[in-house]
């Protein structure tokens, strides 16, 4: 059973910062797409960034130049670097795997509080 396991959230006041962190159970190359979603509330769900298993990497608009998203594959961990942070970018914090064969599968943490407010 592959686990995810979200930390690095809490609350910070606007202009600051925060790094995500997201431990997987399982080696990172076994994943082809490594996400980081975050869900506002009262908003649908939002894709943050993205990182292949190639090592593309794409950000949603919204983040472009503030976050940075990586990982350190020998420790299994994903990062997600949030910085100038607005009140626009309090959510739950959730990072995603997924693997294409032999067949789609899907895997989520449990996700970590983010609050940005003065």
């Amino acid at each position: 059973q592959v686990q995810l396991v979200e930390s690095g959230g809490g609350s910070v006041q606007p202009g600051g910062s925060l790094r995500l962190s997201c431990a997987t159970s399982e080696s990172m190359f076994s994943f082809h797409v490594m996400n980081w979603y975050r869900q506002a509330p009262g908003k649908q769900r939002e894709l943050v960034a993205t990182i292949t298993h190639g090592g593309t990497i794409n950000y949603a608009d919204s983040v472009k130049g503030r976050f940075t998203i990586s990982r350190d594959s020998p420790k299994n961990m994903m990062y997600l670097q949030m910085n100038n942070l607005s009140p626009e970018d309090t959510g739950i914090y959730v990072c995603h795997a997924q693997r294409w064969s032999p067949r789609t599968s899907d895997y989520w943490g449990q996700g970590t509080q983010v609050t940005v407010s003065s």
